[in-house]
């Protein structure tokens, strides 16, 4: 049930309704409360200052329907130049991009400022009033005062909402081409990703290879589609209160249907009701997402070096950024204990025992991934062993070293059906300086 409450709550956060629909609730209220001030004469003090120019009922309606008509506008032309962006971007970078710009903070904010401004003075225009105008209830009639009503409070409210939605219209203008620039996204995922590896693995010791898990009673899937959580607490909780091992035998981002084992139960017999209360902790949708699955976040990084590295669109530079993001990732990886898995913090490895990933899955699943499209190129290939390099200067174990010399010399060999004549003999040429490099290094981790 966890797993697929935060299911939900992601997919909230890449919605666009919720931030405009939770603003437009603000407004209503605050439109009520500010009313009920106007009308108990908290914007009396008005008066005692000129410059405040109190409105008369004629420009306080135009001002509010000038306000609310602009918002609405407004709103409209922020909402298609998003989308335009977002097809852009998916279009251009990969489909994969699309939930990053979804996600997007300004661009949903950006919205919501607009429709609660719309809704707040739209609730404030309906009470003002002319002078002349009829009693509108039986507490107005009776009243000594005349019926007409300006909310000096609540117009002043109004104008200033106006003028910061000017400045978020401002911020948008200049957010959205930032946001689509190939740098920025690629900044933005190599960001996301370092910061990830460094939550998931935190500590920074020697490699251990990964263990074996244990074996038991399979558990089939009921659901169909793609792991995008995975509860560890109840299954902490239920392999502790049975005295039980649950081994995973999926990987979050991976696409499960009924009859697909997920994990395997040892020390105790498996009844329909722990099946159960097991498979509810894996929460699937019809599409990956980047919470627990780090290979999603490397997958974007790869689909879009290899976009730009197709005869199509022929961009080195963009695949070269990418793996030089792809390289700083990589090196995090190649410094810290890999045995863990996503969120599992304080648990005990022989109740909980995740699949575990070593350095050579993550080597292949982003360098080995895109090989194929930088060998085709004498630019990005030489950039690819140079961020291998800078990878490799993390690496505290011979084995992991010796997995980033092997990427590269397989990168070589496949680059030798693309690369001829002063090309393929510059690219083994920094081969060469690479190989030296790296028996230094390994002679000195074995000294």
């Amino acid at each position: 049930m966890i797993a697929r409450i935060r299911s939900a709550l992601l997919s909230i956060n890449a919605s666009y309704w919720f931030y405009p629909a939770l603003f437009s609730a603000i407004a209503f209220f605050l439109s009520f409360f500010t009313i009920y001030l106007d009308r108990n004469g908290a914007a009396d003090w008005f008066t005692t200052y000129e410059w405040l120019h109190v409105s008369r009922p004629n420009g306080a309606r135009t001002t509010l329907t000038v306000i609310a008509g602009s918002m609405i506008g407004v709103a409209s032309t922020v909402f298609s130049i998003t989308i335009a962006a977002v097809a852009y971007a998916s279009g251009n970078y990969g489909p994969r991009l699309l939930t990053n710009f979804m996600e997007d903070k300004g661009n949903q904010l950006s919205l919501a400022t607009f429709i609660g401004t719309f809704v707040y003075a739209l609730m404030i225009i309906r009470v003002v009033r002319d002078e002349d105008e009829r009693a509108a209830s039986a507490i107005d009639a009776s009243a000594s005062v005349l019926p007409g009503f300006t909310p000096q409070l609540s117009l002043l409210v109004a104008m200033v909402l106006a003028i910061f939605a000017v400045a978020v219209l401002v911020y948008f203008l200049h957010h959205i081409p930032a946001s689509i620039r190939i740098n920025t996204v690629l900044k933005d995922i190599g960001k996301r990703l370092i910061r990830d590896i460094k939550d998931r693995y935190p500590s920074e010791i020697e490699e251990r290879e990964p263990r074996e898990q244990a074996q038991g009673e399979p558990i089939i899937a009921t659901g169909k589609g793609y792991i995008d959580i995975i509860d560890f607490d109840t299954l902490d909780e239920v392999a502790r209160e049975h005295e039980a091992t649950i081994a995973i035998k999926v990987r979050t981002g991976d696409f499960i249907h009924p009859n697909v084992t997920i994990v395997e139960l040892s020390g105790i017999e498996a009844d329909d009701k722990i099946s159960a209360k097991i498979a509810d902790c894996f929460s699937v949708s019809g599409m990956r997402t980047a919470t627990q699955d780090l290979e999603y976040l490397i997958d974007e990084l790869v689909e879009i070096a290899l976009r730009a590295l197709s005869p199509g669109i022929n961009d080195p530079f963009t695949a070269i950024t990418a793996m030089h993001w792809m390289g700083a990732a990589l090196a995090e990886l190649g410094s810290r204990d890999l045995d863990r898995g996503p969120e599992q913090e304080d648990y005990d490895w022989d109740r909980v025992q995740p699949l575990s990933d070593d350095f050579s899955h993550y080597v292949e699943r982003s360098f080995g991934a895109m090989r194929s499209g930088v060998a085709t190129n004498r630019m990005a290939a030489i950039k690819f062993i140079h961020a291998l390099f800078a990878a490799s200067t993390s690496c505290r174990s011979e084995r992991r070293l010796r997995l980033i010399s092997e990427e590269a010399e397989t990168m070589v060999r496949q680059a030798r059906y693309h690369l001829v004549g002063p090309s393929m003999e510059e690219l083994e040429a920094s081969l060469v300086e690479f190989n030296k490099v790296m028996d230094n290094s390994s002679n000195a981790l074995l000294a």
